[in-house]
């Protein structure tokens, strides 16, 4: 016998209790008659004593039917209130969200915008993790993750809210002392500053104009867990470093950065929002979606 209680069982004396006949019960249950008789007959062996003196025009319950009949309804009523209040908490967006944001990406585009967030949800609260390592939605406990990667085959369910340019960049004063690289496979031999968490591994993957793909191995005197800590030995002239646009935008528009070998492009990325399901998604989590969907990409 399961030790688990038969709560089946138990809702269904304590309203067959309530309604007086096994039929009124039925329906109040959205069941059989089979079905809740099933259901006495099962409690009944379980628990070794009749719950319920039946005839063909009287049903009455046995003393060992009043106190399982009275504890049961108070459980069936606790059932429905947490149903009730789980279907509330589900269709408003409401509660705690715990999300996982890559820190820079997190620091320059994320934190600005949630003050505008948190007013439009008060009843919404944000637990923002910060980090570049990609974190294990189910077995970590989020509710959801920003990633930017070309991304690969997954059991998450992802949304692509918008893309992200990979570039390969370098300062004047690097490329003034080494030269720039004329074709990808002379970036073997450049100093490169690498990013420990790509999503693709270690290779940097080039297309060309002609369609031609070309994957490289950089090496270097500096790899990193967090892309803003390429940036100083970067602007230093000390490697070449491969960064999402986001990073460098500022740095290419004030000319302390330049696009190394512009002829040629890496693999499309995007920024995607991810949870583990898209069934039964709680209007929090879709509210964050949204939100972020609209203000990261959407017109203005």
């Amino acid at each position: 016998m399961s030790r688990l209680p038969d709560f089946e069982a138990l809702a269904m004396v304590a309203r067959l209790a309530e309604e007086g006949s096994f039929a009124a019960a039925a329906r109040s249950l959205g069941v059989s008659v089979a079905t809740v008789s099933r259901a006495v007959t099962r409690l009944e062996a379980r628990l070794g004593g009749r719950v319920f003196n039946r005839s063909s025009r009287r049903l009455a319950l046995t003393d060992l039917g009043r106190i399982v009949a009275e504890r049961a309804a108070r459980t069936l009523c606790e059932a429905e209130e947490a149903e009730a209040a789980g279907r509330e908490l589900a269709s408003q967006p409401r509660g705690l969200v715990r999300l996982a944001v890559p820190m820079s990406y997190g620091l320059l585009r994320v934190a600005p915008i949630l003050p505008e967030f948190l007013r439009r949800y008060p009843d919404i609260a944000l637990d923002l993790h910060l980090g570049d390592a990609v974190v294990d939605l189910v077995g970590e406990g989020f509710d959801a993750a920003l990633r930017i990667a070309v991304l690969e085959d997954s059991s998450l369910v992802a949304r692509r809210l918008g893309p992200v340019a990979r570039l390969v960049v370098a300062a004047p004063a690097y490329l003034a002392r080494h030269g720039r690289p004329q074709h990808p496979r002379e970036i073997a031999a450049h100093r490169c500053l690498g990013y420990a968490y790509r999503a693709r591994g270690e290779a940097w993957r080039f297309l060309g104009p002609g369609g031609e793909e070309v994957a490289v191995t950089p090496t270097g005197p500096l790899r990193v867990t967090n892309v803003d800590a390429l940036v100083p030995c970067l602007l230093d002239g000390l490697g070449i470093a491969e960064l999402p646009d986001f990073a460098v935008a500022g740095h290419l528009a004030a000319g302390r950065v330049e696009v190394v070998l512009p002829g040629w492009r890496m693999a499309a990325g995007g920024l995607y929002f991810v949870t583990p399901t898209a069934r039964h998604r709680p209007a929090k989590v879709e509210a964050l979606a949204e939100f972020l969907a609209a203000r990261l990409y959407g017109p203005g």
